[in-house]
């Protein structure tokens, strides 16, 4: 029994979960994902602010809110006069200079996705099983 607690405790040490870079520049607002283009939008077809980033990240994974993993919080979101805002959308990267964003779909995503608990999950379930095994050693003394 010893010698698969010793196992089964060497196991759980090296797990931990995977960080990966995204796949592209993107940013997220009110639920809609927007692929960075290199296109600029010409200053005068701005239309009015329909957002900023809320919170950045360039580790891989699902978050909630207006997010990206290329701009700074506070970076607005802008729409383009003649384009609905399911074609593409303008973020301002400094004064005067705005680059095209491309719709690419709803972005259903939560902070918080079972990868990111699965370690605390199997911590709790090691601590809860070293119990078990020392009560019931206790026990039979």
């Amino acid at each position: 029994m010893s010698v698969l607690s010793a196992l089964f405790l060497a196991c759980t040490l090296f797990i931990g979960t995977v960080k990966a870079s995204w796949a592209y520049m993107f940013v997220v607002n009110n639920g809609s994902i927007y692929v960075i283009s290199e296109e600029h939008v010409d200053p005068k077809q701005i239309g009015s602010k329909i957002g900023k980033v809320t919170s950045y990240s360039d580790q891989e994974g699902t978050y909630s809110g207006n997010f990206s993993n290329r701009y700074p919080k506070g970076t607005e979101y802008f729409e383009i006069i003649g384009l609905e805002r399911k074609d593409a959308i303008a973020v301002k990267e400094k004064e005067g200079v705005y680059i095209k964003a491309a719709y690419e779909g709803e972005y259903a995503g939560d902070r918080n996705g079972w990868s990111d608990f699965y370690p605390y999950v199997v911590f709790g379930a090691l601590i809860v099983f070293i119990t078990m095994y020392f009560l019931k050693k206790r026990m039979i003394r």
